[in-house]
């Protein structure tokens, strides 16, 4: 009996050994799988392929969770699939629905615009550019939001006690060089 015991017993690290090893080599494979990440391109931004499309929508600037929901929904493409199991016919209608968005007029970006008063959405570099010239608008008129951003303080409100301190004090250690003495003529 002393045998059959010893024998169990030299039987269950082996086992024990094996699965370590499977979990180690398991291990290994998806990182293998990292490396040869798949990059996607959709209307002008990289988007890795290992993405959910709700996720890897949110990649590009101005497109935030709830407009990525609404692409998903609208053009009927699950929001679990992955963005390296796009379609060229898919990515297409994505790009298609993101030069004219149908969306409800709240979930745009750039509602009554003061230039044309139209309801827009705006995505990269042009939105940049709207906020930089909606801003310098607001300093031109002098607005308090405008007065706001150009002494560099919170624009919405915060309180500015203890937060929002800029290093404007001269650097201590500094050396000023020294005016020459003039004399003074009498």
């Amino acid at each position: 009996m002393a045998e059959k015991e010893e024998k169990k017993t030299e039987k269950k690290p082996e086992k024990k050994q094996d699965a370590k090893q499977e979990k180690k080599e398991e291990k290994k494979n998806p990182r293998q799988e990292e490396r040869m990440e798949s990059l996607v391109r959709i209307f002008g931004y990289d988007i890795p392929g290992t993405k959910n499309i709700l996720v890897g929508l949110t990649y590009i600037k101005g497109i935030s969770w709830t407009i990525s929901n609404a692409i998903c929904l609208k053009l009927g493409i699950p929001r679990n699939k992955k963005i390296q199991d796009l379609l060229k016919d898919e990515i297409r209608k994505i790009e298609v629905f993101l030069e004219n968005p149908h969306l409800l007029d709240f979930h745009k970006n750039r509602r009554f615009d003061p230039e044309t008063g139209k309801t827009t959405h705006l995505f990269g570099s042009d939105l940049d550019i709207s906020k930089e010239f909606d801003i310098k608008r607001l300093k031109a008129m002098k607005s308090y939001i405008g007065i706001r951003h150009g002494a560099g303080q919170p624009v919405r409100g915060q309180r500015t006690k203890s937060h929002f301190r800029k290093k404007k004090t001269a650097i201590v250690g500094k050396k000023v060089a020294p005016k020459p003495f003039k004399p003074t003529a009498k």
